[in-house]
């Protein structure tokens, strides 16, 4: 009885640490402040004129870890990073971490979303939007594929 106890713990364990090792690392980035301020826009150096900084498009999510139904665009984001990877950038900005950055982009409901063409101006979306209309945006805004 012991061995039958032994052995399936060490089965447990060693496919437990096989899912763990298995898992890939997030496609989305978290992004702060000051971060922002390098790779995205310097709102502070230049507030009145929008200006990219960025070598590929990308899309931020604004979002809070309590928010429900931020946890649930997580996967979504996820999914899309993967299918994007080369082509945009997921970022992900959290709204009770980075206040002065939530208070320049005037959020108010989370989660809202930032959609960066490489060239012209953001356009920003609040609400948990659907796999395939996130997907349609990301095709003809971030990229410009009609």
């Amino acid at each position: 009885m012991k061995r039958i106890f032994l052995l399936t713990t060490a089965l447990f364990m060693t496919a437990c640490l096989w899912r763990c090792s298995a898992q890939t690392p997030s496609q989305v980035k978290y992004l702060s402040t000051a971060d922002f301020l390098k790779k995205v826009y310097d709102y502070k150096a230049n507030p009145d004129t929008w200006t990219y900084k960025g070598e590929l498009p990308c899309l931020i999510d604004f979002y809070a870890d309590w928010c429900r139904p931020c946890r649930m665009m997580a996967p979504i984001m996820e999914e899309l990073a993967a299918q994007y990877q080369g082509q945009v950038i997921f970022y992900k900005v959290n709204v009770d971490v980075e206040k002065e950055l939530s208070a320049a982009f005037g959020i108010q409901s989370i989660p809202s979303l930032l959609f960066v063409p490489l060239n012209g101006q953001p356009a920003m979306n609040a609400g948990v939007l659907p796999k395939e209309q996130l997907n349609s945006y990301i095709q003809s805004f971030i990229l410009g594929n009609k």
